[in-house]
């Protein structure tokens, strides 16, 4: 039996020596997008706005309401852009991408981006990992 085991590990020790350099990290390390944003009078303009929210596959519907909710300010989308009604810094809104990413994009178990929102019924939401297939209910 400890020959068996010993035989066993020796296997695994070849073959993941034998693995591609890719296959040993899963190493992808998702990014999140930057706003580019200027200001225009009182108003935050984001020109890449369409840009991101294809990015992080969302549409941009869901989050023109969270920016509008979180900063307390009107905004809407006009073509590509993003206008909100108010002068911003770019680390406000950048910021406020983050928190959108980590609670509307990010697994919560395996940590990527490969997730979708589907409607539970009754206003209830939850997060679905296409790698790992986890589940989390969303909140807001």
């Amino acid at each position: 039996m400890a020959d068996e085991q010993k035989d066993y590990e020796q296997l695994l020790d070849n073959v993941y020596k034998n693995l591609p350099e890719k296959a040993k990290h899963s190493g992808e390390r998702f990014e999140t997008p930057k706003f580019e944003y200027f200001t225009e009078g009182n108003k935050t303009i984001v020109k890449n706005f369409k840009a991101v929210a294809d990015k992080i596959r969302r549409e941009p519907s869901m989050l023109i309401k969270f920016f509008s909710k979180e900063l307390a300010v009107p905004a809407e989308q006009q073509g590509e852009r993003m206008v909100l009604a108010r002068r911003l810094t770019g680390d406000m809104v950048n910021s406020k991408l983050e928190d959108f990413v980590s609670r509307y994009v990010i697994c919560k178990e395996c940590k990527r981006p490969d997730t979708n929102i589907q409607e539970m019924g009754h206003g209830f939401r939850q997060l679905v990992c296409e790698s790992c297939g986890a589940r989390a209910p969303i909140k807001g």
